[in-house]
């Protein structure tokens, strides 16, 4: 895992807190770790964003972006309390309430609290062109990486698996590799192929192929529907990534913004104020920010809102 402080501001006593004029108060103490995933993923740069605004706006608050393996590990680490915000998967975030041993959660995580629903996740299935996959059935026999073990992404490939009468037994080889890793070995005619769940235009697939022709592999809306609720039918439009001259259908799962029960009402209503009054600026830093809607925040929840957040959709009359 890294850390990226976010505040440098060179003769800083150690401790010391930088103040901004009109900035809200809390806590003089408080600190906001951001929960994130790789670094070539979406998550993160959304974390950095994040994390800059809330050091310039909220007054005495410290920041700090954590890149990890993503969903599971973000919402474990909140439940310890080891972090103030996370990005997390919508059925991770249920797992992880439920406490689904076999998606990662030995207990149920009753301190989650959720601050909006944001952006959809694409499940997006790369083949090298060179391996002759075009399908998911082609797939059989065949090297493929689906995300590290038990995080929100390979918790979509077994779901996507099951629906399609798969199992990772019908693969040649099985790699849980996240997605810069996943990249070098397609680069280097290691894999075959990858799943990962990210936002449209994520930078490894971009990268990929800017450097070798892929395929992006259709995942059918009736096996999407066989999977059901968070899973939703979903479209990665052509011209995505390069070569890709048509629509691809694919399943989509909600992300959720969480924090958890021990973040002050104060800082989660900041959290929350400030994620909807600084969306141009989120969208400057990925494209997968301009599908976050205010208006849609609330919706398919699976854990309570902090009251903090309540509080700010109680304001703008979205609750």
């Amino acid at each position: 895992m890294s850390f990226v402080p976010v505040r440098r501001v060179a003769g800083l006593v150690a401790g010391a807190v930088l103040a901004i004029s009109g900035g809200a108060a809390v806590n003089a103490q408080e600190f906001i770790n951001i929960l994130t995933g790789g670094t070539s993923g979406v998550y993160y740069p959304l974390g950095v964003a994040l994390s800059e605004i809330y050091a310039e706006e909220i007054e005495g608050a410290r920041t700090q972006v954590q890149a990890t393996k993503a969903s599971v590990e973000n919402l474990n680490l909140l439940q310890q309390g080891k972090g103030e915000l996370a990005f997390a998967l919508g059925d991770s975030v249920k797992a992880g309430w439920d406490g689904v041993e076999e998606a990662g959660f030995p207990q149920p995580l009753t301190d989650l609290r959720a601050i909006a629903a944001i952006y959809p996740n694409y499940v997006q299935v790369v083949s090298s062109a060179e391996s002759g996959i075009t399908s998911f059935a082609d797939l059989k026999g065949k090297s493929m990486s689906v995300g590290a073990p038990a995080s929100g992404t390979e918790l979509n490939a077994r779901a996507i698996f099951a629906a399609s009468g798969m199992s990772y037994d019908d693969l040649g080889k099985l790699e849980y590799l996240p997605y810069a890793e996943s990249a070098e070995l397609m680069k280097n005619r290691q894999l075959d192929s990858t799943l990962q769940s990210s936002g449209l235009g994520v930078a490894f697939i971009k990268d990929l192929s800017a450097t070798m022709d892929i395929n992006i592999v259709a995942i059918p809306a009736d096996v999407v529907e066989k999977i059901g609720a968070p899973y939703i039918p979903a479209v990665i439009p052509a011209g995505t990534y390069d070569g890709q001259d048509e629509d691809v259908p694919t399943a989509a799962i909600g992300n959720i913004l969480v924090t958890r029960a021990g973040v002050s009402d104060e800082t989660a209503y900041q959290m929350t104020k400030l994620l909807f009054e600084n969306l141009e600026r989120l969208k400057a830093s990925h494209s997968a920010a301009g599908a976050i809607d205010p208006a849609k925040a609330t919706e398919g929840l699976s854990i309570p809102l902090h009251p903090g957040a309540e509080r700010y959709y109680r304001e703008m009359g979205l609750l």
